[in-house]
């Protein structure tokens, strides 16, 4: 594949430590196919570029309004009203026009070649350390032909590449990419899938499935479990102690806990949309701590992050 292929990416983390190993550059490209109640990122779950608002960040001008092609805005005493029916993900207008930069875009197109450009600006931090390069989301599974391109031209400049997944997709996709892996990192959220459906609104069977066929074509991949700790939904020892089992048996090099955070939640509302989960702020610290001691008697070197 040519380096010219293009995708749609929403964000670039430099530095990163939890996502692989090493020191790594993040890029997270748009598309999720599940809908997690809890989910940090929800600018990533649609494919396509996305306008945002900041009602702080207005200053009343409305210049947006008059430039706005679609007519697609509207001025109120509580701000800019935004038609997304009629509103064009790829048009920019608006927010270019923002004196105040309170309306912006998730996402923008980039090439392979913009891409791993910016990865390879980072590469003293990463060679040395034995890091490199994680495709983030959403899923970069939804891009599969973007995300292919990419790992064929990382594999050519020598980058170590990883890749974060929630392993939603069809196997032949999943296979194809894990082939030029060189790091996995898989999330479990669930083991039973009407509790996974209720929580992301899918099943977890072909997740699944999927887990199984990667380790057993890969072996010698180094697969990375993960499961974010949801109050009320799987903080429940007995679940992460079947979980523990299932990583021992794939032959996971690690296993960590992730302790939900709400820090995603104003980006619901940039996006004119409702967070839906209505569980506790955090998760119990006791019982978050007692988890953590379970999972390090069997993976010592597991660490939980920040990260939801």
């Amino acid at each position: 594949m040519s380096e010219q292929t293009s995708g749609t990416v929403f964000n670039i983390q430099h530095y990163s430590v939890h996502d692989g190993p090493g020191i790594r550059t993040l890029i997270f490209l748009k598309g999720c196919p599940l809908r997690c109640l809890w989910c940090s990122n929800p600018e990533s779950q649609a494919r396509m570029p996305q306008l945002a608002y900041n009602v702080t960040k207005c200053v009343g001008c409305g210049r947006c309004v008059a430039a706005c092609p679609q007519k697609a805005l509207e001025l109120h005493e509580d701000g800019i009203h935004i038609d997304r029916k009629l509103c064009l993900p790829s048009c920019r207008i608006c927010s270019d026009t923002c004196p105040g930069k309170a309306l912006t875009h998730y996402g923008k197109s980039m090439s392979v070649k913009e891409v791993l450009d910016k990865v390879e600006a980072d590469e003293l931090f990463y060679a040395r350390s034995g890091g490199g390069l994680t495709l983030s989301g959403g899923e970069p599974l939804m891009q599969s032909e973007f995300t292919l391109a990419i790992l064929e031209a990382a594999e050519h400049r020598a980058i170590h590449t990883a890749m974060e997944s929630c392993g939603q997709a069809d196997e032949e996709t999943i296979l194809a990419i894990c082939a030029k892996l060189d790091y996995l990192l898989f999330d479990i959220k669930h083991l039973d899938s009407d509790a996974h459906r209720r929580a992301t609104g899918v099943g977890n069977e072909r997740i699944l499935r999927n887990l199984e066929a990667v380790r057993s074509a890969y072996p010698r991949l180094p697969i990375h479990l993960r499961t974010p700790i949801i109050p009320g939904i799987n903080d429940d020892e007995s679940l992460i102690r079947r979980i523990l089992s299932l990583a021992q048996s794939l032959d996971a090099v690690n296993y960590e806990i992730l302790p939900y955070h709400r820090m995603g939640e104003q980006k619901y509302h940039y996006l004119g949309r409702q967070y839906l989960y209505e569980g506790p702020e955090q998760v119990n610290p006791e019982k978050l701590a007692s988890l953590q001691s379970l999972v390090v008697s069997v993976y010592p070197n597991a660490l939980a992050t920040q990260k939801g």
